[in-house]
C-alpha cells in the first residue's frame, strides 16, 4: 500500500469560536450519520465537516486547528485508516486524538484503527450521549497532556538557567582560584586566558579527527575549563623557590615539582569535603598533577609514558610549554613564536604526544594570534 504524506496548506488565519469552544473535525460520507453527530455536538463543540479523506487532511491543519477528530473508517478516496496515519505523520496534527467511528466491530477493524494511531472506536449507530462522554475525556486528557507539557517546558527552561548559572560561578571561581596561584608566580592573568585558549584550540582540532568524534562535546570543554587549576600546587611552594630569578639547584628544583602532588592533593580534598566525585574536578586532577609528565616517560611526578598520561595533562603540556617559551620570566627573555615553534615540534615523540604536536602544526597560525591578542607587555 503507498505511504500517503501530504502538506498542510497556508490559508487565511480562520476566526476562533466566539466562545471559546474546542473544535472537532467530523469525517464522514453518510449525510444521515453528519447529521446525527453534529447536531449532537454543536452545542458543546465548534465544529467542522469533511466528507473526503483528502478535505480533512486540509481542515485539520486550518487554525484553529481541531482539538478531536471522529473519523470514519470507510470514505470514498480513502481509507480513514490512511488518513489517521497520514495525520499522525504531520508535525502540526500529529497529536490530535482520532476516534473512529464505524458500523464493523470486531476486533480485527478495531485493532487496526488503534494501531494506526486512533485513540478510541465507536460503533454505528452512534448513541449520542456514549459519543460525548468519550469526546469529554479523551479531550480532557488532551488538555491534561498540553497542561504537562507546558509545566515540563518551564521547569526544563528553569533548570537549563539554573545549571547555566552554576556553570558560569564554578568558571569563575576556577578562573580565580587559577589567578590567585599564579599571582605568587610573577604571572598575570592573561598567562591562564592564553594556556586555556591554546588548550582549547589543540582540543577542538583533536575532536575533529576519526579516533575521537564520538567523544561529547562536554569531554573537550571540562579539559579546557580545568586548565587554569594546571599550576594550583604552586600556592604550597616557597617563595624563595618559586620566585628564585635563576636557576633552581637541584634539592630547590625537587620542592617546585611537588607542586603537582600539592594540586592533586588540594582538589582531591575538594572532591571529599562535597561527598562525591565529579567529572569536573577528576579532569582538573588529571591536568594538575600530569601536565608535567612526558610522552618519553622521562617526566614528573610519577615518569609515566605515552597515552598513560591522561590526554588532558598531554594537551595541557603543550600549551603550557609554549607559553613558558613566549612569554618574559624573571629568570629568562621572551622567543619569538618561530623559535618557540620550532622548539615544541622538535620534541614529538620525546616531550609531547606526536599527534598532538600535528594538532600544533595545523593551528600554529593561530597559537601566534593567541599570543599577540594577550600578550603581557
Amino acid at each position: 500500500m503507498t505511504t500517503l504524506h501530504f502538506q498542510c496548506p497556508a490559508p487565511a488565519p480562520q476566526a476562533a469560536d466566539a466562545a471559546g469552544r474546542q473544535t472537532v473535525l467530523l469525517v464522514d460520507d453518510d449525510l444521515v450519520v453528519l447529521e446525527i453527530v453534529n447536531e449532537c455536538l454543536r452545542p458543546h463543540y465548534q465544529t467542522r465537516v469533511a466528507m473526503r479523506g483528502d478535505l480533512a487532511l486540509e481542515l485539520a491543519c486550518r487554525p484553529p486547528v481541531p482539538d478531536l477528530i471522529l473519523l470514519d473508517v470507510e470514505l470514498p478516496d480513502m481509507a480513514g485508516y490512511e488518513v489517521c496515519a497520514a495525520l499522525k505523520r504531520n508535525r502540526l496534527t500529529a497529536d490530535i486524538p482520532v476516534i473512529f467511528l464505524s458500523s464493523h466491530s470486531d476486533v480485527g477493524d478495531i485493532t487496526r484503527g488503534l494501531e494506526s494511531g486512533g485513540v478510541d472506536y465507536v460503533t454505528k449507530p452512534v448513541a449520542p450521549p456514549i459519543l460525548l462522554a468519550r469526546l469529554r475525556t479523551h479531550l480532557h486528557l488532551r488538555d491534561q497532556n498540553l497542561h504537562l507539557e507546558t509545566l515540563v517546558r518551564a521547569r526544563t527552561q528553569e533548570l537549563e538557567s539554573a545549571t547555566t548559572e552554576l556553570h558560569r560561578d564554578r568558571d569563575l571561581a576556577m578562573i580565580a582560584l587559577g589567578a590567585l596561584a599564579e599571582t605568587r608566580d610573577n604571572e598575570t592573568g592573561n598567562h591562564i586566558r592564553r594556556t586555556c585558549a591554546y588548550v582549547e584550540l589543540l582540543a577542538r582540532h583533536l575532536a575533529t579527527l576519526p579516533a575521537y568524534r564520538n567523544l561529547p562535546a562536554s569531554h573537550w570543554e571540562r579539559i579546557w575549563k580545568s586548565a587554569p587549576l594546571h599550576d594550583i600546587g604552586k600556592v604550597g611552594i616557597p617563595d624563595h623557590i618559586l620566585l628564585k630569578p635563576g636557576k633552581l639547584e637541584v634539592d630547590e628544583f625537587e620542592l617546585m615539582k611537588r607542586h603537582t602532588v600539592l594540586g592533586r592533593d588540594a582538589l582531591r580534598l575538594a572532591e571529599q569535603r562535597i561527598g562525591a566525585e565529579t567529572t569536573f574536578l577528576r579532569t582538573a586532577v588529571e591536568i594538575a598533577y600530569c601536565h608535567h609528565e612526558r610522552w618519553d616517560g622521562k617526566g614528573y611526578p610519577e615518569g609515566l609514558h605515552g597515552n598513560s598520561i591522561p590526554l588532558s595533562a598531554r594537551l595541557m603540556a603543550i600549551a603550557d610549554v609554549y607559553d613558558a617559551l613566549t612569554s618574559k620570566r624573571v629568570y629568562k627573555a621572551a622567543i619569538s613564536h618561530a623559535e618557540a615553534s620550532e622548539i615544541i615540534v622538535s620534541e614529538r615523540d620525546r616531550h609531547f604526544d606526536p599527534q598532538l604536536i600535528d594538532c600544533f602544526i595545523a593551528e600554529n597560525e593561530r597559537f601566534r594570534e593567541i599570543a599577540t591578542s594577550f600578550c603581557d607587555f
